[in-house]
């Protein structure tokens, strides 16, 4: 286990109180090689379900709303803004019962498909492959595509990565400029099937590795000269059974990716709301956010025994927070609002991240759009910016910058008997040479002075920004869309080398050292 792992444990074991808030960074290559914060890190996911795709993405051409090919103009605007670096379609559950071929071609003629994972509705497949990643070109993003291995087959698969890459003479290269479309998109990042344990085909670990590897042999060439990045669906949450059975069996060679998945629920039965929610739901979902910190730790040593190299990734390609749907909303359609309980979600997990990114280099929130911990919501012509989105835009600082890594001594955010600590972080450098710092505040009642350490550094200038709210429960609505919004942070002082930092409660702030 390395040293920046031993230095994090406290995050998940022990969790002792202590008598101030201390960060020490240190030096980027410290006693080992630097570490890059993958941009992918801050990747998001877009499925076929509810309202993300139809009505949040894709209004079509013929919509009043202003748009491009039927996707909306602001959305586009919104996600450039935040600098994703790739977005995951079509699922997710849906993935596994998707079949491309379905939804190329004149849009008129194109089959319908029933969508039985999420509220049973009739699509029409208007949104398909050409759609999807033009629309990654107008927003300046890398897809990442999850295919069908569930309810398809090699072929199939097979079929897509010639239609999306090949640039030579194929069936599926002149099927592709029949389309309209004349050079290949050069899809990189493919999933091998989702969920495989459940949704996906409810596969045992053993029966799915011998899959991957069928799948993943036939999707390349001998050569691997398409330099396709393959991720094979990874565990869910603790099952470390699954992570170990896939690294022991399938080949280093064919491999680049194992995601995980975990979303924090307060229980499964009964989720609670998402705005009406009191201390000790909140206090439950910050628990289980936590042990994000716990499973990428434990699922990245299980990778480190068959990949001490770490040329494998751990794709975290599901997280965020889990509620109850709206009140009278489709249960279908997942549909819930975005408050600064969520926004304390996407900061703590964030840190972690950026804190593992040696092992973590891919991420994907769940989901872009008007689904789960989403960073946009429309309605109609309307469209507003989550608490989450203002995380991400502030952390979006890290993308590909050097990581810092941290030595943090945290008090503790006390419910009844139980603890956590109050405060993560996560720091980088920039090509700039500019240093920033994040910081979450996870304690619904006290204000965190935080002491931070940064060898070497002359008195320059700090500036930050801080995204915080009147009551936990607040969001944005669509009568009130910029209630919460990141503001000048002031309260930040740098002295000899000492930045002390008064981090208010449940609030996220994002630092800039010269």
């Amino acid at each position: 286990m390395n040293k920046l792992k031993l230095s994090l444990l406290f995050l998940v074991s022990g969790f002792s109180s202590f008598a101030q808030n201390t960060i020490k960074i240190n030096p980027a290559g410290t006693g080992k090689a630097e570490v890059k914060i993958s941009k992918h890190i801050y990747g998001h996911f877009a499925e076929h379900l509810g309202a993300c795709i139809y009505g949040g993405f894709y209004v079509g051409e013929n919509s009043k709303i202003p748009n491009t090919n039927g996707v909306r103009n602001d959305v586009v605007t919104a996600l450039k803004n935040l600098k994703i670096p790739n977005l995951r379609w079509p699922g997710g559950c849906f993935a596994d019962t998707y079949h491309w071929k379905d939804g190329i071609g004149p849009k008129d003629k194109r089959p319908t498909i029933v969508n039985t994972w999420w509220g049973g509705v009739t699509e029409n497949n208007s949104f398909g492959t050409h759609d999807f990643l033009n629309m990654c070109e107008l927003i300046g993003t890398e897809p990442y595509l999850a295919g069908n291995i569930g309810s398809g087959t090699v072929q199939e698969l097979a079929d897509w990565v010639q239609y999306t890459n090949f640039d030579g003479e194929s069936p599926m290269s002149k099927q592709r400029r029949e389309n309209g479309r004349e050079k290949p998109w050069k899809v990189k990042y493919w999933g091998v099937g989702n969920e495989a344990w459940g949704c996906g085909g409810n596969m045992t670990a053993d029966y799915y590795a011998n899959e991957y590897r069928k799948y993943a042999t036939f999707i390349t060439d001998w050569n691997k000269s398409g330099d396709l990045f393959r991720i094979a669906s990874g565990a869910n949450s603790a099952d470390y059974n699954w992570t170990e059975t896939l690294m022991k069996n399938i080949p280093g060679s064919l491999l680049e990716g194992v995601a995980l998945h975990h979303y924090s629920v307060i229980d499964w039965n009964k989720k609670g709301p998402s705005t009406d929610f009191n201390e000790q739901q909140y206090f439950t979902t910050m628990q289980r956010a936590w042990q994000m910190e716990e499973l990428v730790t434990k699922h990245s040593a299980i990778m480190d025994k068959y990949d001490p190299q770490k040329k494998i990734a751990l794709v975290v390609d599901e997280w965020g927070g889990w509620y109850e749907v709206e009140p009278g909303t489709n249960p279908g359609f997942l549909y819930q609002q975005n408050t600064m309980r969520d926004a304390m979600i996407a900061g703590m997990t964030l840190n972690i991240f950026n804190n593992h990114s040696d092992r973590v280099r891919m991420a994907n929130l769940a989901q872009a759009i008007n689904v789960l911990q989403a960073v946009i919501l429309t309605k109609d012509e309307k469209m507003i910016l989550t608490p989450t989105y203002h995380v991400m835009e502030m952390y979006n600082v890290h993308q590909d910058a050097t990581l810092l890594p941290l030595e943090v001594k945290s008090k503790d955010y006390v419910m009844g008997d139980k603890k956590l600590p109050a405060v993560s972080a996560s720091a980088s450098r920039d090509a700039k040479g500019l240093t920033h710092i994040s910081l979450t505040n996870i304690d619904s009642k006290n204000t965190q002075e935080v002491s931070i350490d940064l060898p070497g550094t002359k008195n320059g200038g700090v500036t930050g920004r801080i995204l915080a709210s009147g009551k936990l429960q607040d969001y944005n609505s669509f009568e009130n869309p910029k209630k919460i919004q990141p503001a000048a942070f002031k309260d930040a002082k740098l002295n000899a080398g000492k930045l002390t930092v008064k981090v208010p409660p449940f609030s996220v702030v994002v630092l800039e050292v010269k």
